[in-house]
């Protein structure tokens, strides 16, 4: 089942519907600016299953011929509690006016478990275990990868696998025709420009 918020500036998807990816490419695009940087910051940990959803997003899209995105946080390169804040740091530094698509592992109720929130505006990494740090990203992905109470940490290191693995190919799947998009749009721009 798909889960349409009437707030149009957010979604809320189910990773079971068959088309999960094309729901999600098509919110995403009608927000993602065509004439600035898109930076995908993956966060997360390889040390933990729950919490490994952004590296795999990362790891993902980085097997696929994507040119336009800006792709930080992989398994082999997480972007995490100790690195985050001077990752956003770098990304600044490399990236005039960035528009930050933050990627997170997210626990909530029943319902929302399997499922995937995106909205405009920020995301609060670590929530769900209780670190404080920064606030990121111009647009937040938020994946309910198992359900919230007691012993979150737990919860996190005890999440299935396979649910975060299928969860993160269909979300870089996302970002993949995002990506497409961008290429398609940059394209036409240039054609236009040389007329």
């Amino acid at each position: 089942m798909t889960l349409f918020n009437d707030n149009p500036n957010s979604i809320n998807l189910s990773i079971e519907h068959t088309q999960f990816s094309h729901n999600l490419f098509h919110f995403i695009k009608q927000h993602v600016p065509h004439d600035q940087p898109t930076v995908i910051l993956c966060i997360g940990t390889d040390r933990s299953t729950g919490d490994s959803l952004g590296p795999f997003v990362g790891h993902y899209l980085t097997h696929k011929p994507i040119s336009k995105l800006h792709v930080y946080g992989t398994i082999d390169d997480p972007v995490h509690a100790k690195n985050l804040e001077e990752t956003i740091l770098h990304i600044h530094e490399q990236h005039f006016n960035p528009f930050i698509i933050a990627i997170d592992a997210a626990l909530s109720n029943m319902k929302k478990v399997n499922s995937v929130e995106t909205c405009l505006g920020s995301l609060t990494p670590g929530a769900a275990v209780r670190k404080d740090l920064p606030d990121v990203g111009h647009l937040s992905i938020k994946g309910y990868v198992n359900v919230s109470g007691f012993m979150d940490f737990s919860v996190l290191q005890n999440t299935r696998l396979s649910v975060v693995m299928n969860m993160a190919k269909q979300i870089a799947q996302a970002l993949y025709y995002t990506d497409n998009h961008l290429k398609q749009h940059h394209s036409v721009f240039k054609l236009k420009g040389a007329q």
